[in-house]
């Protein structure tokens, strides 16, 4: 397939029998560009919260689902056409979720060339729950009253370390994440997580380079990629963890993850998800 056949942004027929063809990859490279980017692991967490499809007795059948792809995939799968993906499950029968799962796990592997996690949950409360945080959101740090934001295109020269040199572990988030599809230019919102250990960071500053994500054109990955590398180059973090937890568009949310720490946990449900 080649990029002009990217159902993003387009007009597309909602097909209702399972089709595999609907799935379309990215290169991952498209998004990394010429980005010099420091070693890191991690994933891309998707979670959907709309797959349905028929029993053999033709009840319908509904479950949410996660699909775990590693970061070193050569390719990432196109949201929409995910969507549509699972969309064509809604009136195919299958003897059960695990052969759904068994199904989508297959494809995955194949369009993307490595190998992808998948799992179905029931719906109830503690299947796949939400989890409130303790961490240090950064907008209610009151020291920020009085800082102006006026930066909207992103701009790692805003990073800087604090004034007081300290080495700390800490873990700090922000609501207040937002980028564009690079397709369509619709807005993504975003909570992103943040857990280093190295020299204080600055957390005016921190806020500020985010916020200035505000109109940046990116993949989800690619913008976790890049707080990731800029915060490796810029603050000379010893561990981090880069969380982005984006909101969900088509019944789907992508939680990418990067991390050179030696374990890491999977990126927390946020309220907004």
């Amino acid at each position: 397939m080649h990029q002009k056949d990217i159902p993003l942004g387009k007009t597309s027929s909602y097909v209702e029998e399972y089709t595999p063809s609907l799935l379309f990859p990215i290169p991952r490279a498209q998004g990394r560009g010429k980005m010099a980017m420091p070693p890191f692991r991690g994933f891309d967490l998707w979670r959907a919260y709309e797959l349905t499809f028929l029993a053999p007795n033709g009840l319908p059948q509904c479950y949410m689902a996660s699909i775990k792809v590693p970061c070193t995939s050569p390719y990432i799968v196109e949201s929409k056409s995910l969507k549509l993906y699972l969309g064509s499950f809604s009136q195919t029968m299958f003897n059960g979720p695990d052969e759904v799962s068994s199904v989508i796990s297959q494809d995955l592997n194949q369009l993307l060339n490595t190998e992808v996690k998948v799992k179905l949950y029931e719906l109830n409360s503690s299947s796949m729950p939400l989890v409130d945080t303790s961490d240090l959101i950064l907008e209610n740090d009151p020291s920020l009253a009085d800082v102006k934001f006026k930066t909207f295109e992103v701009d790692s020269s805003l990073l800087r370390l604090a004034n007081k040199k300290e080495n700390i572990s800490e873990t700090v988030s922000t609501n207040l994440f937002r980028s564009r599809c690079p397709v369509t230019a619709q807005p993504d919102y975003a909570t992103v997580t943040i857990s280093y250990s190295g020299e204080k960071i600055d957390h005016a500053s921190l806020l500020a380079y985010l916020v200035s994500y505000r109109r940046h054109q990116g993949f989800h990955e690619q913008c976790c990629e890049m707080i990731f590398t800029d915060l490796i180059n810029i603050c000379k973090c010893d561990e981090l963890t880069v969380s982005c937890s984006f909101t969900r568009r088509g019944g789907i949310d992508i939680n990418p993850v990067r991390s050179n720490a030696h374990s890491f946990d999977e990126p927390k449900r946020t309220p907004r998800q």
